[in-house]
C-alpha cells in the first residue's frame, strides 16, 4: 500500500529560476507592473488627489491580472498597492478614504513624487517604483535636478554591484578563474561606494535603505543589503545565481535622517506568527487578507470595508500577524528619491524584471560630475553578457525568406 501512495503523490514543483516556467510568470508579472507604473506616472499631475490616484492604480492593476493565466489553478493578484508618495515622504504612501483630511491630499507643482507598486503571479511578485517630478517642463535645473542625476547613478552602481563577481569575466581562463575568486564588495563597501556618488551631488544615502532577496510568496527573504544602516541594524547575504532580488536606493537632499510621520499606518502585511484572535472583527480582518493578499503587502483601503478594517487591524497588529509599515519621512522634511527594481540574478547576468525608465538626463541639467575613478569604472561593467537574440534572428531569418519569394514573383 506505501509504495502505491508514493506513486500517485504528485512530483514536487521546482519553484527556482531552474524551471523557465518560474521566470515566465515573473516576467509576466513585471509586464504588468510596469505598464500600470507607466499609466500612473501620466496622471501625476498638480492637483490631483493621492488617494484616487493609488484607487485608479489598483483598480487597473486588477483589470491587467484578469486578463492573465486565465482559467489556470494558480493564485494571482497585487503584490503591492499602488502608493504615491509625496516629495519628503521616505515610506510608500496610500492614504484612505475615511481619513477625511488625508483623502484631500493633492499633488503639488515641482513634487518629487514617488511611485511604487506590484503584481503577483503564483506567488511571484514583481514590485517597482519610479519618480516623477509634478509639473516639471522640458528642463529641470537646480537641487532636483542633483537628485535625480544622484539617484540614477547611485543605482546604476548598486545593480552593477549585484553581479556576483567573476560571472561576466572574459578573457583566458585564468583570467576568468581569477575574477571569480574575486570577494564580492561588503554592504559597508556598497554604502561607502554609494555615499560617495550622493556626496558628488551633495545628497545623502537614506538610512537603511534596503533591498531584499525575494521568494515565492515571500518579498523580505533572508538575505537583505542595508544602506547607510543606523540605530544598529545590519544586512546580510551576498547576492548569487538563481536569485531574486528587490533592489532600492533612495536618496536625500537633507541629512538622509527619517523620522516618524504623524500618520495611521495603512500599509501592512501577514506574517508567519500564528495567534487565536479573540475579537470577531479581528478574526474577520484576518480572513479576508489572507484570502485576497496572502502574504503580500495591502492598504486598509484595498479591504471590502475600510472602516471596519481600520478596527480589525489592531488586535492582528498587537499580537503579531500583521506587521505595520510606519509612514516615515525625512528628518528635514527635504525632497527624497527613491528607485526599487525587480531583477533576476542568471547565469548569464542581471535581467530588470520590473524597472523604473531611465531619465533622459540631458533635460536634467546639473555642473556637478562624478570623478572618482574606482566608480567610473563600475559603472562602465555590463550588467549581463551578450547572448544574441533569437528575436533578431529570427528576423533575419524571415527577411531572406522574404527576399527570396520576391526574387521568384519576378
Amino acid at each position: 500500500m506505501a509504495e502505491n501512495t508514493q506513486a500517485t503523490q504528485a512530483p514536487e514543483v521546482d519553484y527556482t529560476l531552474n524551471n523557465p516556467d518560474t521566470l515566465t510568470k515573473y516576467k509576466t508579472a513585471a509586464a504588468i507592473s510596469q505598464k500600470v507604473l507607466e499609466a500612473v506616472a501620466g496622471w501625476c499631475k498638480e492637483g490631483e488627489k493621492i488617494v484616487e490616484l493609488c484607487q485608479k492604480g489598483d483598480q487597473l492593476l486588477e483589470e491587467e491580472i484578469s486578463k492573465v493565466y486565465k482559467g489556470k489553478k494558480i493564485s494571482k493578484g497585487i503584490g503591492h498597492p499602488t502608493t504615491v508618495s509625496p516629495s519628503s515622504y521616505v515610506t510608500p504612501y496610500t492614504p484612505l478614504v475615511s481619513e477625511k483630511e488625508e483623502a484631500e491630499v493633492t499633488l503639488k507643482a515641482g513634487e518629487i513624487v514617488k511611485i511604487q507598486l506590484g503584481a503577483q503571479i503564483d506567488g511571484f511578485g514583481t514590485i517597482v517604483c519610479d519618480m516623477v517630478i509634478v509639473g516639471a517642463g522640458d528642463v529641470v535645473t537646480g537641487r532636483e535636478a542633483d537628485l535625480i542625476h544622484a539617484t540614477y547613478y547611485a543605482n546604476e552602481l548598486l545593480l552593477r554591484l549585484m553581479v556576483p563577481p567573476g560571472l561576466l569575466a572574459s578573457g583566458t581562463e585564468e583570467e576568468k578563474k581569477k575574477a571569480a575568486a574575486e570577494k564580492a564588495p561588503t554592504q559597508a563597501q556598497i554604502s561607502t561606494l554609494l555615499e560617495k556618488v550622493a556626496k558628488t551631488y551633495d545628497c545623502n544615502v537614506v538610512e537603511n535603505t534596503t533591498s531584499w532577496i525575494f521568494d515565492r510568496n515571500e518579498i523580505e527573504g533572508e538575505k537583505k543589503i542595508i544602506l547607510s544602516p543606523a540605530n544598529g541594524v545590519r544586512g546580510d547575504g551576498v547576492p548569487a545565481v538563481g536569485e531574486v532580488w528587490g533592489v532600492e536606493v533612495g536618496l536625500s537632499l537633507g541629512s538622509g535622517k527619517v523620522k516618524d510621520l504623524p500618520l495611521r499606518a495603512t500599509l501592512h502585511r501577514r506574517t508567519t506568527t500564528t495567534y487565536i484572535l479573540k475579537r470577531p472583527s479581528s478574526r474577520q480582518t484576518l480572513s479576508e487578507v489572507v484570502k485576497k493578499f496572502g502574504q503580500f503587502p495591502f492598504s486598509l483601503r484595498q479591504l471590502d470595508d475600510e472602516k471596519a478594517a481600520k478596527v480589525g487591524v489592531v488586535e492582528c497588529v498587537r499580537n503579531g500577524v500583521l506587521r505595520q509599515y510606519e509612514p516615515a519621512g525625512d528628518s528635514d522634511n527635504a525632497p527624497v528619491s527613491r528607485l526599487l527594481t525587480t531583477l533576476a540574478i542568471t547565469k548569464n547576468g542581471i535581467t530588470r524584471l520590473a524597472a523604473p525608465n531611465a531619465p533622459d538626463l540631458s533635460k536634467y541639467q546639473t555642473d556637478k560630475k562624478i570623478e572618482d575613478e574606482e566608480i567610473l569604472k563600475i559603472l562602465e561593467r555590463p550588467l549581463a553578457r551578450s547572448t544574441g537574440s533569437k528575436t533578431n534572428k529570427n528576423k533575419k531569418k524571415k527577411a531572406a525568406a522574404k527576399k527570396a519569394d520576391g526574387a521568384q514573383e519576378e
